[in-house]
């Protein structure tokens, strides 16, 4: 099968420091496949070299058969590459309502595509908090939002960057829930997070990268095998 996302050899910068070497991961179509690593290892700067934010330097990012690496982020959200990013960033001064319909579009010609009422039907909490502003939530329900705003976009990928950070047991188990939905729907997504344990039960495949390069990927079964790369870069 043909990869939805190919990431390739890609080395971005920030500035002259450079933080990914040779970067490289797959995911075909339906696939949830997860980047981990340590704190400051490349997962982020991943996640934004894809997004056209901050650019990679060379190597290639192909996204449907299009190589996507010169592209700028307005238009890599335009593909269909939808973003929950890491600290949430939803609209502060907009409604909850406001929010999920500013940026709705069926990037992906849809038959049934994802709604307002589709959203609010996943996460009730928002319909209960529709009338409110961004600021006026907890980090939770922004979690909810954010995940919500891009399910808007209709994306052929969704990308998580740290999908539970900080947020409590009860509502990490309502995000899992979420994408273990989005996963039966068949989704492809691709996810950053910590919680080793959930990942393996949810996932299709993982890369683990250390210090900007992929040095682990497999299957969720070759990882749950495989405490010894878990503990060397893991740290579990």
């Amino acid at each position: 099968m043909t990869s939805l996302l190919e990431v390739d050899g890609i080395n971005t910068f920030y500035g002259r420091s450079q933080v990914l070497f040779g970067m490289h991961l797959a995911i075909k179509a339906g696939e949830v496949v997860t980047l981990m690593g340590r704190n400051g290892m490349g997962k982020t700067t991943t996640i934004r070299s894809i997004m056209g934010l901050t650019p990679a330097a060379s190597g290639s990012i192909r996204f449907r058969a299009s190589d996507i690496r010169a592209y700028p982020s307005y238009r890599v959200a335009k593909i269909g590459i939808g973003l929950v990013p890491e600290g949430r960033q939803i609209f502060p001064n907009l409604s909850v309502r406001e929010n999920l319909i500013a940026t709705a579009a069926n990037r992906r010609g849809a038959a049934q595509p994802w709604t307002y009422d589709k959203v609010v039907a996943l996460f009730p909490r928002l319909a209960e908090r529709a009338g409110n502003m961004g600021n006026q939530l907890s980090g939770g329900e922004q979690q909810m939002l954010a995940v919500g705003r891009a399910l808007m976009t209709n994306p052929h990928l969704l990308i998580l960057d740290e999908a539970t950070e900080g947020l409590a047991p009860l509502i990490r188990q309502e995000i899992w829930a979420c994408i273990a939905q989005l996963k039966a729907a068949g989704q492809s997504i691709l996810i950053v997070d910590k919680n080793v344990e959930a990942l393996t039960r949810l996932a299709d495949r993982h890369y683990v990268i250390e210090k900007g390069r992929v040095v682990w990927q497999g299957s969720s079964p070759e990882l749950a095998a495989s405490p010894e790369i878990q503990h060397r870069y893991l740290g579990v």
